[in-house]
């Protein structure tokens, strides 16, 4: 079972290429990565990789023959493929006609490009009750004033693209978001929401040709070197808690629903489901990745091996249970991450009190 892992110096195809490692398939699986920056770690770990090899960006002329090449040289039949530039020109690729070097679970393409704006996503669920008030600003080109209608200080502002909590700051006066501005010159686009004050929560879901097949939901509490962001958000959790909601589930289902409709798109694909609890811990979604995310391994030592169930699907493995599933936690389970380690799963219960 060759499989190729695409971006393995981030931290979330390390934690898929480590799920892959501790599933059922590890005795067979070979892994085979790409990457776009010589300088990244996982580029040479070669104790979890057969082989790696440097790739043009996605979208690059020589980007599909690199690829293609790499997939036949070493016999590979399945890919997870990440980050979301990745997943973007995988999935456009398909919707042009192309046919992938070998199998891999995405979203269809409009979709794919209403979840990377996170302002197009906001704007399809904005009737829905599921999403928080917000509005959409170009930085040059902005009536503050409407702004300040819209949205009463302090509220939320993050950039409408890209991951790890890019261009997020609670805003508490005008100054301050001029300001912010300034400091993020290379941000186009933000979207302001109500600052929502309480936890912040994550719902997987993994659908399949049209079902829904698995989900599970987790919180994030700390964020591994959050000193180095001002929002404190760097998108990268060290401290968590595996999660049994139903509820949460409930409403990520609703919204994909309304996102699949909208788009008019088939189910199928992974999602991870952002929300943000209000003072009355009612959440709302922030955004919906297209994508696993970095503690995807802290899940899989919970039970919730996400890598695991997609192998299951592309290989047709006829022992996999399709039905639709929810993972059950052992109530009080945390993990705990940092840089350079593996997670450690435990009971909140456990931890040192002073």
């Amino acid at each position: 079972m060759n499989i190729l892992i695409s971006g393995v110096g981030g931290p979330t195809p390390r934690s898929i290429s480590r799920s892959i490692k501790i599933s059922k398939y590890s005795e067979k699986s070979k892994l085979f990565g790409t990457d776009i920056n010589p300088y990244t770690h996982g580029l040479y770990e070669s104790d979890l990789y057969e082989k790696n090899i440097l790739v043009p960006v996605a979208g690059n002329e020589k980007y599909w023959d690199t690829i293609k090449a790499f997939v036949q040289e070493n016999d590979i039949k399945y890919a997870m493929i990440h980050p979301e530039q990745a997943a973007l020109e995988w999935s456009l690729y398909k919707k042009n006609g192309g046919k992938w070097p070998c199998k891999t679970i995405l979203p269809d393409h409009d979709l794919v490009k209403v979840l990377m704006d996170k302002g197009a996503m906001t704007t399809i669920l904005s009737d829905s009750g599921l999403v928080p008030k917000s509005y959409v600003l170009n930085p040059k080109n902005l009536d503050i004033v409407k702004l300040e209608e819209a949205l009463s200080y302090p509220f939320w502002i993050r950039s409408t693209s890209g991951s790890s909590g890019l261009g997020s700051l609670k805003v508490g006066s005008r100054e301050s978001l001029k300001n912010w501005f300034t400091i993020n010159p290379n941000v186009s686009e933000f979207i302001a929401s109500t600052f929502l004050p309480n936890r912040n929560l994550a719902c997987k879901l993994l659908y399949h040709n049209g079902e829904l097949i698995r989900a599970a939901s987790g919180e994030r509490v700390n964020y591994i070197m959050s000193k180095v962001a001002p929002s404190g958000i760097t998108g990268n959790t060290s401290f968590g808690r595996l999660l049994n909601e139903p509820n949460l589930v409930e409403k990520a289902t609703k919204a994909m629903d309304l996102l699949f409709k909208a788009t008019n798109t088939t189910k199928h694909g992974f999602f991870t489901a952002d929300f943000k609890e209000d003072s009355n811990g009612i959440p709302y979604i922030t955004e919906i990745n297209i994508r696993m995310v970095a503690f995807n391994y802290s899940f899989a030592l919970g039970g919730a091996n996400f890598s695991e169930d997609i192998l299951a699907l592309m290989s047709n493995d006829q022992s996999f249970d399709k039905n639709y599933k929810i993972y059950d936690f052992e109530p009080g389970t945390i993990f705990l991450r940092d840089v350079d380690v593996e997670p450690i799963l435990m009971k909140e219960s456990d931890l040192i009190n002073l």
